[in-house]
């Protein structure tokens, strides 16, 4: 079968389409058939060899994706099998989730690891109340369309920031209530939209660039959730802050603590899966690349040059 290899850890170049034996299913595992992959940040960090996404080499590279079940056709989906830059997967049942039907398996594919991640960020990290005004860095992202559809479902409001006009339109077309085109002076403008009060939570995959400036948009008590860090990790927290700006709370949440049982993940991506079934959650699917063309597909990703979520077609 294809898959995309990597026989050392480096920037894209070192992606290469490769074929490799199918893997061995084994007794409590079995085979499927790749329909797509999705393409992530986790990815890259495995690419570079970052804890702890990192591993034995050579290995093929992804975790997340759709497809049907050898011998069943079973529609499935996971978000944490590794190996799924490939045609076909060896997983266990309890990494896969069903496909409810009328989820192209695409759609499934785009939507497991960001949308899991989304919904847990606003029924647990803040899980968010009728009037709630919350800040969602990177709008435009994977991440932060589905965040912000999620927000709004719930009665929340979303301050939304973005790096470009474009993107702005489609930050507003998830739902945002407003939009600030980079990150100059979102804290002022959230307070001026909640009354003078703050973000009940700041929604930060932005990391360095935005952290310091988020915990002054929070209102008292607020939750700084710091979910990723595209720009660098934080300078070091001094506790104090969190006492001089309100008795905040701050979070460094992960998908594996709230999808670390078959149960919790099962039930986490169903409901994922149940609102795109039923037309209230909209996945962006911002580029499909070839199997072969991984390398440019990251190429994009790192670059900033997508919105939406983007996919290996196999």
């Amino acid at each position: 079968m294809q898959a995309v290899l990597m026989e050392r850890t480096g920037g894209p170049e070192v992606l290469t389409v490769r074929e490799v034996p199918d893997p061995e299913p084994g007794e409590d595992r079995v085979l499927v058939d790749v329909a797509a992959a999705g393409v992530n940040f986790r990815d890259v960090y495995e690419r570079e060899g970052r804890p702890p996404y990192g591993g034995e080499l050579p290995r093929v590279a992804g975790a997340e994706g759709a497809g049907t079940v050898v011998g069943t056709g079973e529609r499935v989906a996971w978000l944490d099998v590794p190996g799924s830059y490939a045609a076909r997967v060896a997983a266990s049942r309890d990494e896969l989730v069903p496909v409810p039907d009328g989820v192209p398996l695409d759609v499934a594919a785009a939507v497991m690891l960001q949308g899991c991640t989304a919904q847990y960020l606003a029924a647990d990290s803040h899980p968010v109340a009728e009037g709630d005004w919350v800040v969602v860095h990177s709008a435009a992202g994977g991440v932060g369309l589905l965040l912000t559809q999620l927000v709004r479902d719930r009665g929340g409001h979303v301050l939304a920031t973005v790096s470009t006009e474009e993107k702005a339109e489609l930050a507003r077309d998830a739902g945002a209530d407003d939009v600030v085109v980079g990150y100059d002076g979102f804290p002022a403008r959230v307070r001026e939209l909640s009354g003078g009060e703050g973000a009940a939570a700041v929604y930060d995959g932005v990391g360095r660039t935005t952290f310091a400036a988020g915990l002054t948009a929070l209102r008292p008590t607020g939750r700084m959730i710091l979910y990723g860090a595209a720009s660098g990790q934080p300078e070091p927290l001094q506790l104090q802050q969190l006492a001089l700006h309100g008795s905040l709370y701050v979070q460094r949440p992960t998908l594996g603590t709230y999808t670390r049982t078959p149960r919790m993940l099962r039930e986490r991506a169903g409901a994922v899966l149940g609102m795109v079934a039923a037309g209230r959650l909209d996945v962006r699917i911002g580029g499909r690349y070839p199997l072969a063309e991984a390398r440019r597909a990251h190429e994009d990703l790192e670059g900033r040059r997508t919105t939406g979520k983007l996919l290996l077609a196999v």
